[in-house]
């Protein structure tokens, strides 16, 4: 794992503009000047590399799990179960620009110049942490570029085993054993995980940044992880309709009216949970650290009053209550701090036996999910900013989590 993603065994070269018109490679065209003590006093980015990879001491992630739990019966088929649940994990992997200026806190009454990498300069008063301009390098085609701390390359996509995350939650469930024709399991889960990064889970990252904001300063990235439900429930339940021969209604039934009557089962499952975490974002690297496949989170707007989701598919959240933090710094609004729309969604099913012998029996199924066609919204868009000026997109929902009803039908022969 680590041999296949660091150097030397896979560097990334990466060639654009100029450099381009050196490929295919020429030998009789000399290459653009390699780093020596000359190049590298005049601050010349002269490398072509973009070092990245998993860090070279990696860690082996850890988890730990412990759990409380108290069932009681409540009837001979009923029963309820209270739990706790918590774990904690350590070494969990962090996606990180190891090439990001070191940000530091103005000390000077007078304000200090901020800008980081690639960003405007500007002044910021006394007390703010920022990112001091790293100012310009003369790139391989003597073009002027922005400069990084390591002046001889650009950003460095590293995965680095340096987060944790922690969860806890509290569980009840009440479930029934089959009696009556009758059985059904339910269960709700009050929660809330935490942690530095959630984007290495799957596409749990697609509500959230997806790599670390500072490297020298974790605890800004550390809040609600993107896959994180406050509230949780679910129900499934099984009834064998009491119609036909030996049921409670039309019990002397035979023949061909029992053959119609009887043999009828209702299933279902209904899910129930609140809205997924997401992080409102600039969608600029507006604090100067480099990285630009990391969208920066912008500042709460104190002149801002109102309700910040309204809880709209037009508009989820109100960008007016955010604003846009000054070049070379960090946005103030915590990861996570944003919930998106609840889910619900109910999906029955009919079941109908006609038995022909007693080897062979026939199954009618109807099945419909989502039968109540309630609109489920996936997350809205998270990018706050276009330029200086707020986005038309933001908080604007263009799709949905679930589908709209749908019904099928089925024969199954049993045998």
């Amino acid at each position: 794992f680590r041999l296949d993603q660091n150097p030397p065994f896979n560097p990334r070269i990466v060639l654009s503009g100029p450099m381009l018109s050196l490929v295919p490679i020429n030998p009789s065209i000399p290459m653009p000047p390699t780093c020596n003590a000359q190049l590298v006093a005049a601050k010349q980015n002269c490398a072509i590399y973009s070092v990245g990879g998993v860090e070279p001491t990696m860690h082996t992630p850890t988890v730990q799990q412990w759990s409380l739990a108290v069932e009681r019966g409540i009837t001979q088929n009923l029963a309820i179960q209270v739990s706790y649940v918590g774990s904690q994990a350590y070494h969990t992997l962090l996606p990180m620009n190891l090439n990001a200026p070191h940000s530091q806190v103005c000390d000077n009454a007078a304000g200090c110049l901020s800008g980081g990498v690639g960003r405007p300069v500007v002044t910021v008063p006394q007390g703010t942490t920022y990112n001091a301009p790293t100012g310009t390098c003369a790139g391989p085609s003597g073009t002027s570029i922005a400069c990084y701390p390591n002046p001889f390359q650009n950003k460095s996509n590293s995965q680095m085993f340096a987060g944790t995350m922690s969860y806890n939650s509290m569980n009840v469930s009440l479930v029934k054993r089959a009696s009556r024709g009758l059985a059904f399991k339910t269960n709700y889960t009050f929660g809330k995980a935490i942690d530095y990064n959630s984007a290495g889970s799957s596409n749990a990252g697609t509500n959230q940044p997806k790599a670390i904001l500072n490297p020298f300063n974790l605890a800004l990235s550390r809040g609600i992880a993107a896959f994180s439900l406050r509230h949780q429930f679910n129900a499934n339940f099984a009834y064998q309709l009491p119609f036909g021969q030996g049921q409670r209604i039309a019990g002397g039934a035979s023949g061909l009216v029992n053959k119609l009557v009887g043999g009828w089962q209702w299933n279902g499952i209904v899910n129930a949970q609140s809205g997924f975490p997401f992080t409102p974002q600039v969608g600029a690297n507006v604090s100067g650290t480099g990285d630009t496949d990391n969208p920066d989170v912008p500042n709460h707007n104190p002149a801002f009053s109102g309700p910040v989701i309204p809880g709209k598919p037009e508009q989820w959240y109100d960008p007016r209550a955010f604003s846009l933090p000054l070049s070379g710094t960090f946005g103030n609004v915590s990861r996570g701090s944003l919930t998106g729309p609840s889910l619900t969604t109910f999906d029955t099913s009919l079941f109908k036996k006609i038995s022909i012998n007693e080897k062979w029996n026939l199954q009618f199924r109807a099945e419909a999910f989502n039968v109540f066609n309630h609109a489920n919204f996936a997350e809205p868009s998270a990018v706050v900013f276009q330029g200086n000026n707020y986005s038309s997109s933001a908080g604007v929902i263009t799709s949905t989590a679930t589908t709209s009803r749908q019904l099928q039908f089925a024969l199954k022969l049993l045998f």
